[in-house]
């Protein structure tokens, strides 16, 4: 496989070999034209994601988690996680079992929840219904349930007993995001020093930076804590999207879709989280107030879009890749690096797919 590969240390003109799964050797070839060759990215990793391809995660049905995990495969996203917004307990309970089954496989690398434990003031697209206060014996059962399943929450830490439940997220091995939060920037440092380490799709579903009360979008920005971006082009403007790349850095930012199960699907009338969505030229929003509610984003076009707003293909492939590999603890993949899986996106120099691998296989 030869092309333009896009490596940790920069960009390679020359070969991959892959033996099996893994990828066994990476040879330069200089004599080798660059203009209109290939370019090889290692596979993306997408944190949060509700759906695609007209299936949906929210749900916990195993068989439709299965096929829109398989629509973003096709798009290259190689590791996943499926993401389930606000819902009563029962249903979180139920789509962990459910799902086990999917992590053993591969299909997916575990459940992020994007709530219950949210601010009403800044709830975006979720269902204020189902919003409350963070519950000790709730996070126990989810976590008892499923250890190696249930991988990330968004918590606003503001909220009662949030800051608590960071450091029990923490403690038992699931990364504690902030998100959907009215919270102060000192609120939120503070949670980030009980053990949060991810910043939930930020700007959106947020207080708004003030310079008199930068609140959570420069208190995450100033500190250790990884940011996700959507990269849109509708949830953040291209020069935003920069500029917090840029802030954080490639090892702190952190490319994801947010997509729901309208992604790939024609406009029209959806659901999510029991609240009606309609889709308009790509843009997904609530019926009743307009509120954006997810995205119709695929993670090959948000590199692209990356790309667009200046960011490196280097800085763009750390961010859909390796950062979100490191967070998760997945020291197999996220890199076109010998010893590691080949999981590989093939791109035209137009950035446009053509071609994913799996494992050392082609799609």
């Amino acid at each position: 496989m030869n092309g333009r590969i896009v490596t940790p240390d920069g960009i390679i003109n020359g070969h991959i070999a892959i033996n099996g799964e893994m990828i066994e050797a990476i040879t330069p070839d200089d004599t080798t034209d660059a203009a209109g060759t290939d370019i090889i990215v290692p596979g993306f990793i997408d944190l949060h994601c509700h759906g695609g391809g007209g299936h949906t995660f929210t749900t916990g049905d195993a068989e439709a988690a299965r096929k829109a995990a398989a629509f973003h495969l096709r798009h290259g996203t190689t590791t996943m996680l499926a993401s389930l917004v606000s819902s009563p307990f029962e249903l979180m309970r139920d789509a962990v079992e459910a799902y086990q089954p999917l992590v053993a496989d591969g299909v997916i690398a575990g459940i992020h929840f994007e709530g219950p434990y949210l601010s009403h003031a800044r709830c975006g697209a979720q269902n204020p219904a189902y919003l409350r206060d963070p519950a000790p014996v709730e996070l126990t059962e989810l976590v008892k349930a499923g250890p190696e399943t249930v991988r990330m929450m968004t918590i606003a830490p503001e909220l009662p007993g949030a800051l608590e439940a960071i450091t029990f997220l923490r403690d038992h091995g699931v990364l504690a995001a902030i998100g959907h939060t009215d919270a102060s920037y000192d609120q939120t440092q503070a949670g980030v020093a009980a053990g949060a380490t991810v910043g939930t799709h930020l700007f959106n579903g947020m207080r708004p930076p003030h310079h008199r009360e930068p609140g959570p979008v420069v208190g995450l920005l100033s500190s250790i804590a990884a940011v996700e971006l959507i990269a849109d082009n509708i949830h953040l403007h291209p020069g935003m999207l920069a500029f917090a790349a840029r802030s954080a850095g490639p090892d702190r930012a952190i490319l994801i879709t947010d997509a729901m199960d309208a992604t790939g699907m024609p406009d029209g009338r959806y659901e999510l989280g029991g609240q009606e969505v309609v889709v308009a030229d790509r843009v997904a929003r609530l019926a009743h107030n307009g509120s954006i509610a997810g995205s119709t984003l695929t993670m090959d076009v948000a590199v692209r879009n990356a790309v667009a707003a200046g960011l490196s293909l280097t800085e763009a492939a750390t961010m859909a890749a390796t950062t979100p590999a490191r967070l998760l603890g997945l020291t197999d993949r996220g890199a076109i690096t010998p010893g590691l899986r080949a999981d590989l996106v093939i791109l035209d120099a137009d950035l446009n797919l053509k071609q994913v691998i799996h494992a050392g296989v082609p799609l």
